[in-house]
């Protein structure tokens, strides 16, 4: 049996604040990792049959920056929740609504 690994590295500032996030995956071919501004971390708790997540970003994370990361975090979540219940009304549902989210952040053209 193959495992792999998932890490990262957060550098905090004396208020423990996020000034720094890394990413490295065992299979990715960076050994080095890559900086990222934000990530949200959520895995589904076999024994306790709910959601544990990590939210971070960085003090240099732009409202504008978040706006499209959440939109593209709800367009990917559509994608995803599609190719794993193929229920396409939902996944458009979620669609919609990343569509939504973009047009009143400012992300996408009105």
């Amino acid at each position: 049996m193959k495992t792999s690994e998932i890490k990262f590295k957060v550098t905090l500032d004396e208020n423990k604040i996020p000034e720094k996030l890394v990413w490295e995956a065992s299979e990715s071919g960076i050994p080095e990792g890559k900086e990222c501004k934000s990530a949200m971390i959520a895995v589904w708790d076999k024994k306790d049959q709910a959601t544990l997540r990590i939210d971070l970003w960085t003090k240099e994370m732009m409202v504008d920056e978040m706006n499209r990361f959440f939109f593209e975090c709800f367009t990917t979540m559509a994608d995803t929740y599609h190719r794993a219940t193929s229920e396409e009304g939902m996944a458009r549902e979620i669609r919609n609504f990343a569509t939504s989210f973009g047009k009143k952040s400012g992300v996408l053209s009105a």
